[in-house]
């Protein structure tokens, strides 16, 4: 039962355990709100043997509402805050229990439509958990390092050589592009020959691959990131996948090839259950 002016909030789906509810006797999400289990209202005979349950928590109705989440999507501040609470209560469940995670600002209107909208999903979320079981999501970065791009003309056309010596300034500004423009090629084709090398990795050590856009902007910093896939990698896998994928990269100095993980499965997960709850329910943010 919501208190008054608050609303439920999903991060995931995920399969009771005792040990899951001792996990989330302390765990806090989002405003530091109490995480808890929240059981389907309804148990029929098209729900299975399998128990599943919503880890949710509350959330305050003028923050979470359609028009607030609105003007918050604009806020990078309290987007970064609840994505990180979101990520953090997903990961303390995974490490305890089988996980589906949600996307970030899944909301109902009350605990009564969240159960009811697990109910009608639970034969899809019960046959994607156990797709997911004994499976972790590892991703897989490659960054061209701004060092490795080159010289640039605007400087270089002014240095000092003894080839500029005799050329005039426009020549050995043409020059230094041409420079610029052949090493950057052999990076690229660096770059390639190393996706190459990951795709035949991950034929041998993953189940499923999604192909994410390159990061831009802050997260990579002055490094572009020209390749950022996500791996289903069998646990009894993932040492392998990762000692491979290390001993890759040591063919490409130029390159930066950076795995990360392990994470629970985002990039798997299905797409949360439509919120039934009427036009006080908040929407999902866009990918």
């Amino acid at each position: 039962m919501n208190a008054p002016g608050m609303l439920t909030y999903v991060y995931a789906v995920t399969q009771p355990t005792d040990r899951l509810h001792e996990a989330l006797a302390g765990l806090r999400g989002i405003g530091q709100e109490p995480a808890r289990l929240l059981p389907p209202t309804t148990a029929t005979p098209s729900t299975g043997p399998i128990p599943l349950a919503f880890v949710a928590g509350d959330v305050p109705a003028r923050d979470f509402n359609e028009t607030s989440l609105k003007d918050h999507f604009e806020d990078l501040h309290w987007l970064e805050y609840v994505a990180r609470t979101h990520h953090d209560v997903v990961q303390a469940v995974a490490a305890h229990a089988p996980v589906l995670p949600l996307r970030m600002a899944t909301v109902y209107q009350d605990d009564q439509r969240a159960c009811q909208a697990l109910a009608d999903q639970h034969d899809s979320f019960a046959q994607r958990l156990d797709q997911l079981h004994a499976h972790t999501e590892y991703g897989v970065k490659i960054y061209l390092s701004p060092t490795t791009t080159g010289p640039n003309p605007a400087t270089d056309a002014d240095a000092p050589s003894t080839q500029q010596a005799s050329t005039t300034p426009g020549k050995a500004y043409l020059q230094a592009r041409r420079a610029q423009h052949h090493a950057r090629e052999a990076v690229h084709r660096q770059a390639r020959q190393a996706a190459d090398a990951i795709e035949a990795i991950a034929a041998r050590h993953t189940t499923h691959r999604v192909r994410h856009a390159p990061q831009r902007g802050a997260l990579t910093g002055p490094q572009e990131n020209i390749l950022n896939d996500a791996y289903l990698i069998p646990d009894d896998q993932a040492d392998q996948f990762q000692s491979a994928i290390a001993e890759a990269a040591r063919s490409f100095p130029d390159l930066r090839i950076e795995v990360t993980g392990p994470w629970a499965p985002y990039s798997f997960a299905m797409p949360p259950p439509a919120s039934p709850a009427g036009p006080d329910d908040a929407p999902e943010p866009p990918p």
